[in-house]
């Protein structure tokens, strides 16, 4: 954790990889992280933790599956969610994204449970900032 303040555009601006989140802070035991995406990731569940999204810039969609089916939630520029413990689900963002992830330390990208890792994914626990 830094001492100083992190300005996102910034950390943003400091790396170019896609699906690979940078951890930008920690709040006790939970990392602060930003990522870049755009393209979909794939599908996962995280068994023991709720994922919390925040869209700084573009869009992402959600794809979720849940007890009554399968639906896609839209955040635009400015919106939040938070993906419910054990839900399966697959972001996607139709254009190019920034993202703030705020979840445990340690926990995976790709989650507990997942589908084959695509090469554009990184499957980590967040690289610190550079």
């Amino acid at each position: 954790m830094t001492k100083e303040p992190v300005v996102l555009s910034a950390a943003l601006a400091s790396f170019s990889e896609q699906w690979s989140p940078r951890i930008v802070t920690a709040v006790n035991d939970y990392d602060v992280r930003v990522a870049k995406v755009e393209g979909e990731h794939l599908w996962h569940v995280h068994d023991h933790t709720d994922e919390f999204f925040l869209v700084l810039d573009g869009e992402l969609r959600i794809s979720l599956r849940e007890a009554g089916g399968e639906r896609t939630v839209t955040l635009p520029k400015g919106a939040v969610f938070t993906v419910p413990r054990g839900t399966e689900h697959k972001p996607y963002a139709p254009v190019p994204t920034e993202i703030l992830v705020f979840e445990p330390t340690g926990t995976s990208t790709v989650g507990d449970r997942h589908d084959d890792v695509p090469d554009h994914v990184d499957a980590t626990t967040g690289h610190a900032l550079t």
